[in-house]
C-alpha cells in the first residue's frame, strides 16, 4: 500500500487545489475515499483481499464500506444537501481511516 498512501495524498491535495480554483465560478469539487470494497482495484492491490475481510472487525462501526454506502455520499455531496460543502475528503469506510490495522496485523 505504500505507492497508495503518496497517490492518495497527491488526491487529496488535488481536490483542495481544484477546488480553490473552480470555487469562484461556483463550481464545487469534492472527493470521496472509500474503504475496500469488492471490486476489481481491490484485487490488483497487494493484501487488498486480507485488508477487505479485516475492514469490518477493525472499523469503528463494525461493518465493510458498502457501495450503497458510497453512492449515497455521493448523491449527498451532488445534491442541494451539500451545496456549502467544497475543498473535501469525504472518508466513507465505516471509520476505518480513523483507526485502520493494528501494527502486529500489517503488511
Amino acid at each position: 500500500y505504500n505507492t497508495m498512501g503518496v497517490a492518495k495524498a497527491g488526491l487529496e491535495a488535488a481536490t483542495r487545489y481544484i477546488a480553490r480554483d473552480l470555487g469562484p465560478k461556483n463550481i464545487r469539487v469534492n472527493a470521496i475515499s472509500a474503504g475496500a470494497m469488492r471490486t476489481l482495484s481491490l484485487a490488483g492491490i497487494s493484501g487488498g483481499r486480507g485488508l477487505h475481510s479485516k475492514s469490518a472487525q477493525f472499523s469503528l462501526i463494525k461493518e465493510e464500506t458498502s457501495m450503497e454506502g458510497v453512492a449515497g455520499a455521493a448523491l449527498w455531496l451532488c445534491s442541494d444537501l451539500g451545496r456549502s460543502t467544497t475543498g473535501e475528503v469525504v472518508h466513507v469506510d465505516a471509520g476505518f481511516h480513523a483507526v485502520g490495522l493494528p501494527d502486529d496485523m500489517e503488511g
